[in-house]
């Protein structure tokens, strides 16, 4: 394995989302994994990332966060989604930094770096991170996968479900596809007087069930089917004083919350909106809810698990490659309604059971998903793909 590599990695974020959470934690572990062991590989790593909305006046919360990070960081202005004047300005970065290898993590960063050609020259790593398919503006776009993702030297994604699907649908060579679920870093537990602070913001006593669920607002969630599902809870289950509280933002929030309305229990389900800080939740719930149609290796499933909350999940993407039913989580079927809340209501009414799943699930993640485990898988599939180019 070589000394040292220099990564770039191209990043379409305003916001620590999922996909910025993944790469920034990469190269913070990385450089304390360089610092407390001398026969590491040491990664110097630079991102770079686009400005449509600011123009230039102000930088975006990703951008901030990847100086606070200490992560070297290149903007690239645009006009539009599509402005090909990225193509020479990606070209100049590119040349100025020279890395080792470059890494895409999006279908747009995929198709500027097909479109440019740069992987003529430089490794090209594409991680795929999965699809938010919110109208039909955004499935079409993600069909320029079949172009780009074929030319990348690697691809990694996060489940096996993926990586079927990339075979089939974007037609990348099995060889070239490599999977690997995300990972966390355990966070401190948040201060008690955030807590109840919170949970007087919120208006809940102590003995209500508070069932969380944190997430994008898009289809693929399935919040509908979530908030469907705690009625039919409350419906069976009169005896459970609970409270839905959903948290995150997105283009389905207004449908949402008009179900809540028209439910006739909106007064039971809060919508918190976007949180910077999700800690304070996770300590105040009885029970997360991951209801989605479609995931990889969801993060917020490992949050979950970190913070040692029972979890209810939907058997999609990756989920059964993280946990297993009945022993580390309760997993139904998407888009059963009445499975998800008899789920949701044994594990409100049946303390052992949430416990003996926070605890299982708790080993698995010490076991499987710890940032030194990610850096150094990630770091020998990049390893691999740029002594292919020279063997």
């Amino acid at each position: 394995m070589n000394r040292s590599m220099k990564i770039l990695s191209v990043v379409e974020a305003t916001n620590v989302n999922a996909v910025a959470k993944v790469v920034l934690d990469f190269y913070v572990t990385a450089r304390e994994l360089s610092a407390s062991r001398d026969e590491l590989l040491k990664v110097a790593g630079s991102i770079v990332t686009f400005d449509r909305a600011n123009r230039g006046q102000m930088e975006n919360d990703f951008a901030l966060a990847a100086r606070r990070a200490g992560v070297e960081l290149d903007t690239i202005p645009e006009r539009r989604r599509f402005d090909l004047r990225v193509l020479s300005a990606l070209e100049r970065i590119v040349a100025e930094r020279q890395p080792d290898i470059i890494v895409t993590n999006s279908v747009k960063s995929h198709f500027v770096m097909w479109r440019s050609r740069i992987w003529r020259k430089y490794p090209w790593a594409a991680f795929h991170h999965g699809y938010t398919m919110t109208d039909r503006k955004m499935l079409l776009y993600n069909r320029f996968d079949r172009w780009s993702l074929p030319k990348a030297d690697v691809v990694v994604t996060v489940c096996n479900a993926f990586a079927k699907e990339l075979m089939t649908v974007s037609r990348v060579p099995p060889e070239r596809l490599r999977v690997q679920h995300n990972s966390i870093r355990l966070p401190p537990p948040p201060p008690p007087e955030l807590v109840n602070a919170l949970r007087a913001q919120l208006g809940l006593s102590s003995n209500q069930c508070l069932i969380l669920s944190v997430g994008r607002l898009s289809k693929e969630k399935a919040h509908a089917d979530l908030i469907e599902a705690f009625k039919q809870l409350c419906d069976m289950h009169p005896e459970l004083d609970s409270r839905l509280l959903i948290v995150g933002d997105g283009p389905e929030r207004e449908p949402l919350e008009a179900a809540a309305r028209v439910s006739g229990i909106g007064r039971r389900i809060i919508f918190a909106g976007q949180a910077a800080d999700v800690r304070p939740y996770y300590t105040l719930a009885d029970v997360f809810v991951l209801p989605s149609h479609s995931e990889g290796s969801p993060n917020v499933l490992l949050e979950a698990m970190a913070a040692r909350v029972p979890v209810v999940a939907t058997a999609v993407g990756g989920v059964l490659e993280i946990v297993e039913n009945e022993k580390s989580a309760l997993v139904v079927p998407a888009g059963d309604l009445k499975a998800l809340s008899e789920a949701i209501a044994r594990v409100l009414r049946d303390s052992s059971l949430g416990s003996r799943l926070a605890e299982s699930a708790s080993v698995l993640l010490a076991r499987n998903h710890t940032p030194e485990t990610y850096v150094n898988a990630i770091v020998k599939i990049y390893d691999d793909a740029i002594s292919g180019r020279t063997s």
